[in-house]
């Protein structure tokens, strides 16, 4: 696992020397050395240019990240990953690493009554879990006296992701009261909001798998196409409105005594501080009540198609600007007022999930992201750009191919990710083939039920299925999945089953 900072790293001398190279606990060597985990490099940072959005040098701590808080960390070989090299790559484990463990992210409002529950209190779990690894940055390396004086707070699991979301969004401080600079975001608006946020969940979803032992954990998303209302807004899910304020979560809802951090960006601004991880109210939403004047309506199955359609992953000045830009579609950008698909979500929710620097504050925002995401894998396999397509330069700062995302430790370049997600081990239900169905159904344990893939059939055409599959009774995926189910358990048997009759 991966992200700033983790705790051996926080001492004065690690500041001062600007090394980041822990001993592995299996050798009690810097980076797991001994072991032939990984050793401790140099970090050598791209020098290509970044667009002119950003016009200051050597006044945030996120410009040529890490070089500000450290020059040395451990560089880890093979398979292996983490801080100190004592983990292994996404889609790998076993104790060299060695084996591939597929997950598939499945439709969150196809899980089970049982599954659901579980995915419920592990995020609970995790909210009210002090981060045994991981604290969060309170102060600027300036303010800390160039790492004399150390200025970190514990956290929880759930509130270090939080935090990490702040910290690459929120305005770059200049010095001083109300002296900020809010046009500077290391993950949003720009070509490296895709891969930051996929790490981003690729990191959470190995956090929660840590935390609870589930080695099977995938992050459930949410289908919001065609959306007429917050789908998971119940209490068996993300939370139902509160009769007594409609703002404010279900109290039969574990959500509804949720506090939230680093969601007060304004009032940080005029002070020049960083968020300190103070509580600062409860979780806010109020969905479909916003200002319709900025989002009319939520993403439709065509804006989705016409998004995925786009040949060019990024184009013109590669910011919020960008026209005919995949990237900047999705995220929901342009030259009109009205924001759509990526962040018409965000405003649609009308509470903590529509501010930048605090929406991961409600858990919603994993859904909706790992939908996203599913968008932007949908993209990669129908254009396979060549790596080349990610710009090399001039994009604004945080978002070149070659740059070391914001505030991740050990080091991930933007452009390692403009991959499929196969490449890192896991998959969504609704992309799957019918071979990959199968075999993922017995190789995982989680069988994958059969409507995440009829999802993938426009409208129009699955109207004129809907008798055909009601009068064959799913001939065809019984016929596919006839010689698997023979090697899968009777509780697998059972669960396809009983998942099957949903679309009878």
């Amino acid at each position: 696992m991966c992200q700033q900072f983790p705790r051996p790293c926080i001492t004065t001398e690690a500041l001062r020397s600007k090394q980041c190279c822990p001993l592995w606990a299996g050798d009690s060597s810097a980076c797991g050395a001994l072991s032939g985990r990984g050793s401790c490099e140099d970090v050598v940072v791209s020098e290509l240019r970044n667009g002119p959005q950003y016009p200051f040098s050597g006044v945030d701590d996120r410009e040529r990240w890490p070089l500000v808080f450290y020059n040395r960390t451990c560089r880890c070989a093979g398979n292996f990953m983490g801080f100190d090299c004592g983990g292994c790559r996404f889609g790998y484990t076993g104790e060299q690493c060695l084996q591939q463990r597929p997950r598939v992210r499945r439709n969150v409002l196809h899980l089970s009554e049982a599954e659901r529950h579980k995915f419920i209190s592990y995020l609970n779990l995790a909210k009210n879990t002090v981060s045994l690894d991981y604290v969060m940055v309170t102060g600027t390396y300036r303010e800390m006296d160039n790492g004399s004086r150390p200025m970190f707070s514990n956290v929880s699991v759930y509130d270090l992701f939080v935090w990490l979301h702040y910290y690459v969004s929120r305005a770059a401080l200049l010095g001083g009261p109300n002296n900020v600079w809010e046009d500077a975001d290391f993950g949003h608006w720009a070509p490296g909001f895709l891969p930051w946020h996929r790490v981003f969940l690729l990191l959470w979803e190995q956090h929660i798998q840590k935390l609870t032992g589930d080695e099977e954990f995938a992050v459930p998303y949410w289908d919001w196409r065609d959306a007429r209302d917050c789908q998971v807004c119940t209490d068996e899910l993300m939370g139902g409105r509160s009769p007594l304020d409609p703002k404010l979560i279900s109290p039969g809802s574990v959500f509804s005594s949720w506090k939230v951090i680093c969601s007060l960006a304004p009032e940080y601004n005029i002070r020049g501080v960083l968020c300190d991880g103070t509580a600062e109210g409860p979780l806010l939403r109020n969905p479909g009540n916003h200002d319709r004047g900025f989002s009319s309506r939520l993403p439709t199955w065509a804006d989705v198609e016409f998004t995925v359609s786009l040949p060019d992953y990024d184009t013109g000045a590669m910011d919020r600007t960008a026209n005919m830009s995949f990237r900047n579609t999705l995220e929901g950008l342009g030259s009109s007022r009205e924001l759509h698909m990526h962040a018409s979500l965000h405003v649609f929710m009308n509470g903590s999930m529509s501010s930048v620097q605090g929406s991961a504050n409600d858990p919603i925002f994993i859904l909706h992201h790992a939908f996203v995401d599913s968008i932007y894998e949908r993209w990669l396999r129908r254009h396979q750009p060549p790596r080349t397509q990610f710009p090399q330069e001039n994009a604004p700062i945080g978002h070149n191919d070659g740059y070391f995302m914001v505030p991740f430790l050990p080091l991930h370049r933007n452009g390692d990710y403009f991959i499929s997600s196969k490449e890192l081990g896991y998959d969504y239900a609704y992309l799957l083939e019918p071979g990959e169905l199968v075999s993922v159904t017995c190789s995982t344990h989680s069988p994958v039920p059969y409507f995440d893939m009829l999802h993938m059939i426009p409208h129009n055409v699955f109207s004129y299925m809907v008798p055909a599959i009601s009068s064959i009774r799913l001939t065809g995926f019984r016929h596919l999945l006839s010689s698997s189910i023979q090697r899968c358990s009777c509780e697998q048997e059972r669960i396809l089953q009983s998942e099957e009759s949903v679309l009878l």
